[in-house]
């Protein structure tokens, strides 16, 4: 016979040890109390519990001692710490110490039982190797091994995490990944570029709108975080929202809860917050172009990736991997690379990272002329040092003509030939790479 999960509460305040007893006891959890930190101690040396919920504030000490002891005792433990209304502080460093979730009183009863079924949800045992991704996020690395014994660890927690790294580094992937091995699994995953959403547009599409909220408006539409609704909803690109836009998402991170337009009232919402960006957040941040609370709230745990040219010796498995799969697409044999072109490889830069790579890999594959690709074949970028010192005035316009094309193709490559994002990228208009387009013959 199976028996039912077992919680340990921990408040110094009756009523609210009554509450919680009152709240889990329908959905099947047996609860065992504690009034401070020394008896919640004792309880977990007695015996197992499936979940912990404790009160920021104890007699003898604090709930984020107790999240420290279990986080190093009790791993494979949930805990959630219960804070004081508005005290995003204490929640954020509660989340920082190892919590897997926090909540703030008066406690919400829906979003008390969301958090915990969502607890209950995780395996009973702690992840102790990071083998379980390793077919998904290729490359054995040093560095690769260090990302995916995290996205393991952080599959377990609530807590927002901000994903670095350049552009292409494969930050969409990651935050996919820490969605399915959570237990959120289940639920939706919603990825948005941010960049990519007009400022006009971004709060109806974020949070909704009612019938007749403005013109245009036909109908009901839920916004992102109603569509992302006992998942995880991934902001990529979240460095180009505008300062506007960020003090209301703040406010719906914060809250739980957004009000869709032309709503008179607010919808609680149950979502984990993923963010990525390739810009350097911290110096926005320092330039007063992103709100520090805001950056606080988001990168509470920052997950960096390191970008290709860090670890060159993943290259021939992931070449190997994005050949078998171009080929496939495109019901070719699969062609190996020469030793000559994997050492070429290797010894690249690759700005534009693993996407750089398989674009390269990609053009190599439909233009060869034999079974082999051979250096000539991935055309790769010429950089700075290969100019000649002897070019003639006519070769040195050639020359320019050259680079920039050069120019183009690589920022267009590294933005997945998003003409908006390498125009950016370049320093340029979006009007003024088209013109070099044209001028080019790229079009």
């Amino acid at each position: 016979m199976r028996t039912s999960p077992l919680a340990l509460i921990v408040d110094d305040e009756p009523d609210i040890l009554a509450l919680l007893e009152l709240t889990l006891a329908p959905m099947g959890i047996r609860c065992q109390k504690a009034a401070n930190l020394e008896q919640a101690q004792q309880c977990l040396q007695q015996q197992g519990f499936n979940l912990c919920l404790t009160d920021m504030r104890l007699p003898d000490g604090d709930g984020i001692t107790l999240v420290k002891h279990i986080n190093q005792a009790y791993p494979q433990l949930p805990v959630a710490v219960i804070t004081a209304h508005g005290n995003v502080e204490a929640a954020v460093t509660a989340l920082k110490s190892g919590a897997f979730d926090f909540i703030s009183k008066p406690v919400d009863l829906g979003t008390l039982r969301n958090l915990v079924n969502t607890a209950l949800k995780l395996p009973s045992t702690y992840p102790q190797k990071e083998r379980r991704t390793r077919h998904q996020l290729l490359g054995e690395s040093p560095p690769m091994r260090v990302v995916r014994a995290q996205i393991a660890k952080l599959a377990r927690s609530q807590a927002p995490v901000y994903i670095s790294g350049e552009s292409g580094t494969g930050k969409e992937l990651v935050a996919r990944l820490i969605h399915a091995q959570s237990p959120r699994s289940a639920g939706p995953f919603v990825p948005v570029n941010c960049g990519a959403i007009p400022d006009s547009l971004l709060e109806s599409e974020f949070f909704g709108y009612e019938k007749g909220s403005f013109t245009g408006a036909h109908r009901d539409k839920a916004g992102l975080f109603q569509s992302s609704e006992g998942g995880t909803l991934f902001l990529d690109e979240v460095g180009d929202l505008s300062l506007a836009m960020q003090v209301k998402l703040l406010r719906a991170i914060q809250e739980r809860a957004v009000r869709p337009l032309g709503s008179a009232s607010e919808i609680s919402v149950d979502v984990r917050i993923l963010s990525a960006t390739h810009q350097d957040l911290a110096l926005l941040v320092k330039r007063g172009e992103f709100r520090q609370d805001l950056f606080y709230r988001l990168n509470i745990i920052e997950l960096p990736l390191p970008p290709l040219r860090a670890r060159s010796t993943d290259i021939p498995a992931l070449a190997d991997h994005i050949l078998t799969r171009l080929a496939a697409t495109n019901q070719m044999i699969c062609p190996q690379l020469t030793p000559e072109a994997l050492a070429k490889l290797q010894a690249y830069h690759f700005p534009g990272n693993v996407r750089e790579l398989e674009n390269i890999l990609e053009r190599a594959l439909i233009l060869r002329e034999e079974e082999l690709i051979q250096v000539e074949d991935l055309q790769l970028p010429v950089t700075s040092h290969g100019l000649s010192s002897t070019l003639t005035v006519d070769s040195l316009e050639n020359r320019l003509e050259s680079v920039e094309k050069q120019a183009i193709l690589h920022a267009l490559a590294q933005t997945g030939y998003n003409k908006t994002a390498a125009a950016k990228l370049l320093g340029i208009t979006f009007r003024a790479l088209r013109y070099r387009l044209k001028k080019l013959d790229l079009e």
